[in-house]
């Protein structure tokens, strides 16, 4: 059975539960399944696949998913890697399209080249923020249909492209 890794890096929960989400359909497909926050992963040797997650606040990936790719470069070039972020704060194609850029940007500094990259919507919680920022009105972005579909195109891409492992 393909093992796969799926880490985040989350703020406030939002990003876990996607996730998370992601993790229940790549099972779903056949897959055994891992989830783990960023900050606790210590080896994905044992991974054929790995996804990471993110949240983009103000313009940067949030720096926990910079970290695990820093800190897993060398491995995680070693076999499929899809990555998706959280980002706008609605679904508009303007707000979804200047998200995607920050998170290519991310990507591009890192000089890492994913399978499948994706962006989601995000999730605004005023009483998780500070000020100014805890004024900014309540939404949800995600679009768990796509969420969804997402993680099918994972489940087919990241079995398809692996790489056979150094013994």
């Amino acid at each position: 059975m393909t093992r796969t890794l799926v880490v985040y890096a989350s703020k406030h929960g939002s990003t876990e539960e996607v996730a998370r989400a992601i993790g229940a359909h790549l099972r779903d497909a056949g897959r055994a399944v891992d989830i783990r926050d960023a900050a606790v992963v210590t080896n994905v040797q044992p991974y054929d696949a790995v996804v990471l997650g993110g949240s983009l606040y103000m313009g940067r990936w949030h720096a926990g998913a910079h970290g695990f790719l820093r800190h897993y470069r060398a491995a995680v070039e070693e076999r499929p890697l899809a990555v998706f972020a959280l980002g706008s704060r609605t679904l508009d194609e303007h707000d979804v399209a200047n998200s995607r850029q920050q998170l290519d940007n991310a990507l591009e500094h890192l000089d890492i080249h994913p399978t499948l990259v994706a962006v989601f919507g995000g999730v605004v919680e005023p009483g998780k923020l500070r000020f100014p920022l805890n004024r900014i009105p309540r939404s949800d972005a995600r679009d768990w249909t796509a969420i969804a579909t997402w993680a099918g195109e994972v489940a087919t891409q990241c079995s398809e492209s692996r790489q056979p492992q150094p013994i």
